[in-house]
């Protein structure tokens, strides 16, 4: 008998050995419609008890049953040659000889040892929770995925089965090579749990993590920072497990997004997560251009794209609440290539459909605790550091002047505290109440970025307030600011000319407070 097909084997005997039952039932019912001969372990076969189905026990294979409490139910040639065996004339012929079944389909989830360490990390029966029989048979299924498919996750049940009834009971070689190596990494990131779990690696400085792993999402990406750049998005977790939780992400609307527009959106969401008000972000190459907090958020949206009616021209916006009815009418007669928020009233979304450049994108503002780490890359290698959350306390303003704040001033500098941290450094934001009046950021001085804020605040800058990210290395930033009308400034101050910067305010007859601690973005 000539060797069968790698490209049209079909699925004539499956094994079913599983943990999590989700979905079981449909694929073996699914399965028993395709005629396919199922054989499972105990456990898997009563799950499926009241299913009516006719399933053989793999322990007739085996004849061992289960030993030392279930630590040894498939380690057993009855079923690891059946997986593993070629199927050439002599594979079969030694598959006949020693009595063995060949098996084409093997379905395996593990045992949960992730989740069970994360419910109880110091528990004594961790090691209870290692899967040894299940990885076993799904990397032999998996390396002889020429002849035998895989499926090591509830989630591919209903594509394989939906291409096995389109295939007259086979899966492609192209399937069954995709589910190898889908087997293949679940193993890799099961062993590089429990390597962490058992045995967790020191931190290193500051508790950043020693190793972390980063997938590719299905997400497409049209292209890098330039058309000519490939690009992909990857996700990354850390030890804890939680340390790169990526925010939810739905385009509802739109062409695909680009690399640039994640860049914005990553900047335009961290930004209306700092307040608790409707907010709305004006972002443009991933620094904020106009930011405003109000009692609804259609005000706030139309403020913050008051800032700077130049630079917002295809801008991305976020907004920290779902957009109703009413909200999307400032944003008439303006350029928006991107609008984020948690939501969309069927009003809104109809209104907004209306634009055909427009993306619409579903997303949630991260929660505090939500992501603790992230990650750049320069010269070839990954930089990770701890997310900036670190919030103004009372204490944090330090009067330097002799004019002290009044307290919508303060306020203000809070609010213009909040949003300089998200901006390219040098940043410098300008700020009226809960709404910036101009914002000069990503300039190789200080006293540039000064300069670019209080042009685009023009007549705004009188009366406002101003926040820096890092200290002030000469008086010239804040003569600048004072000429133009500016009240207070919030800097962390500890340049070695502080004394001539805090003169010039005093002279000005401007508040300045010290914060003792900087906020760059680079």
């Amino acid at each position: 008998m000539a060797p069968e097909s790698e490209g049209t084997t079909p699925i004539r005997r499956a094994l079913l050995s599983v943990h999590d039952k989700t979905g079981l039932e449909q694929l073996a019912r699914g399965l028993t419609e395709l005629r396919v001969e199922l054989w499972a372990t105990a456990g898997t076969r009563a799950g499926l008890a009241h299913a009516g189905l006719e399933i053989h026990p793999a322990e007739e294979l085996t004849g061992i049953g289960s030993w030392f409490g279930g630590r040894i139910k498939t380690l057993h040639p009855g079923l690891l040659g059946g997986i593993l065996a070629p199927r050439s004339d002599a594979g079969r012929r030694e598959l006949e000889a020693r009595g063995l079944l060949p098996f084409d389909l093997v379905v395996v989830n593990l045992y949960p040892f992730v989740e069970h360490l994360a419910e109880a990390p110091d528990a004594d029966d961790l090691e209870e929770y290692i899967d040894i029989g299940g990885v076993t048979l799904v990397r032999a299924a998996a390396k002889n995925h020429a002849y035998v498919a895989v499926l090591s996750d509830p989630t591919q049940y209903t594509a394989a089965l939906e291409e096995a009834r389109q295939h007259g009971g086979a899966l492609s070689a192209g399937t069954r090579r995709r589910l190898a190596v889908a087997a293949f990494e679940r193993c890799t990131e099961y062993d590089r749990a429990i390597a962490r779990g058992l045995a967790p690696a020191a931190p290193g400085p500051g508790g950043l993590p020693v190793e972390v792993a980063f997938r590719r999402e299905p997400m497409a990406l049209r292209y890098g920072e330039n058309p000519h750049q490939p690009a992909a998005v990857y996700a990354g977790v850390g030890h804890d497990g939680a340390g790169f939780s990526p925010a939810p992400l739905e385009l509802v609307k739109g062409e695909s997004l680009s690399f640039t527009n994640l860049l914005d959106l990553d900047t335009a969401v961290g930004v209306v997560a700092e307040f608790d008000q409707p907010t709305a972000a004006v972002v443009k190459h991933a620094t904020p251009c106009g930011v405003a907090s109000a009692p609804t958020l259609a005000e706030a949206v139309e403020r913050a794209i008051a800032t700077d009616p130049v630079a917002r021209y295809g801008c991305a916006i976020a907004v920290n609440r779902p957009v109703g009815d009413a909200d999307p009418a400032p944003l008439h007669g303006v350029f928006v290539d991107l609008l984020a928020a948690p939501g969309f009233s069927d009003a809104a979304r109809q209104a907004l459909e209306r634009r055909p450049k427009l993306k619409l994108v579903r997303t949630t503002p991260p929660a505090p605790s939500a992501v603790r780490w992230e990650a750049k890359s320069a010269l070839g290698r990954l930089l990770i550091q701890e997310v900036d959350r670190r919030q103004l306390a009372p204490g944090d303003f330090r009067r330097v002047t002799q004019r002290e704040s009044t307290p919508e001033e303060r306020c203000a500098l809070d609010f213009a505290w909040r949003v300089v941290r998200h901006a390219k450094s040098n940043a410098i934001v300008l700020a009226h109440g809960s709404r910036t009046v101009g914002l000069g950021a990503g300039q190789p001085t200080r006293v540039k970025a000064v300069e670019l804020a209080v042009e685009v605040a023009g007549e705004r800058a009188r009366g406002a307030v101003l926040a820096s990210d890092a200290f002030f290395p000469f008086a010239d930033g804040v003569e600048v600011a004072a000429r133009a009308g500016v009240r207070a400034i919030l800097q962390p101050g500890g340049s070695v000319r502080d004394p001539e910067v805090i003169a010039a305010a005093d002279r000005a007859g401007m508040a300045m407070y010290f914060t003792g601690w900087r906020v760059f973005r680079h």
